[in-house]
């Protein structure tokens, strides 16, 4: 690969985790300025609201009622070694193919928006709210959407190369 292509490509993987990261902060900043917590706005009646909420804890609200002290440095810590591990695989080359360079790299953004939220507010801000009738999903943000993205891109690569075996075989 030439050096012109590599660093096309080191642009793109930088625009998806900074795409990520600015769309999350973005939306995160319009919801807390526009939106006072706790208020339901109806996008969509019947699949989608708008609610602006606040997660101290885990994914899915997991420890939000702790209270421990602990609990934001240590979440804040973990990601932060999630983030390096990440950089790592994008840095050196071992994060697989372009789909899952591309998922590691969204993965990327939305875990460093996340961290931001515990560093300056000690929770996350939540506001997308999915359901169908009464049945809700967790309430979750642009950072939590390109984790998911990411790792679906991630999926997709594995599933991709599960069906198309290496011919290298000895």
């Amino acid at each position: 690969m030439s050096s012109s292509a590599s660093r096309s490509g080191w642009y793109v993987l930088g625009f998806l985790s900074l795409g990520a990261l600015l769309a999350d902060q973005c939306s995160k900043y319009a919801i807390e300025k526009l939106t006072p917590a706790g208020t339901v706005r109806v996008i969509v009646p019947g699949l989608l609201n708008l609610v602006h909420t606040n997660n101290p804890g885990v994914a899915f609200g997991l420890f939000a009622d702790s209270g421990t002290p602990w609990l934001a440095p240590l979440l804040i810590a973990f990601s932060v070694g999630v983030i390096a591990l990440l950089a790592w695989l994008l840095a050196t080359g071992r994060a697989g193919g372009r789909l899952a360079q591309c998922g590691i790299a969204l993965i990327l953004g939305g875990a460093v928006g996340n961290v931001f939220d515990r560093v300056l507010r000690h929770s996350v801000t939540d506001f997308i709210d999915f359901y169908l009738g009464s049945h809700h999903w967790y309430t979750f943000n642009i950072a939590d959407a390109a984790i998911v993205a990411g790792a679906g891109l991630v999926i997709l690569e594995l599933f991709r190369d599960w069906r198309h075996p290496s011919h290298e075989q000895a």
